[in-house]
């Protein structure tokens, strides 16, 4: 898999983790470890290693997955 293709993943996944959002910025974590911890590479979500069964968006990655939900999943999507 190539760069472009894990970035697009990645994406995806993230847009995604806005359906399970609770209690503000917290999803369940019911993706990849390996995009998991890419998108804790890039800063989007917190550490997602732990006991708790869902993962802390950041800040900035709230804010992106809800860009992306709409891009690749609102009305408007192509």
């Amino acid at each position: 898999m190539d760069t472009e293709d894990t970035d697009r993943i990645d994406a995806a996944v993230l847009a995604l983790l806005r359906l399970t959002l609770h209690d503000g910025d917290r999803a369940w974590k019911e993706h990849s470890w390996d995009v998991l911890g890419r998108l804790h590479a890039q800063g989007l979500i917190f550490d997602p290693v732990n006991k708790a069964r869902s993962v802390q968006l950041t800040p900035e990655g709230l804010e992106r997955s809800a860009t992306l939900f709409e891009a690749l999943f609102g009305r408007g999507a192509a």
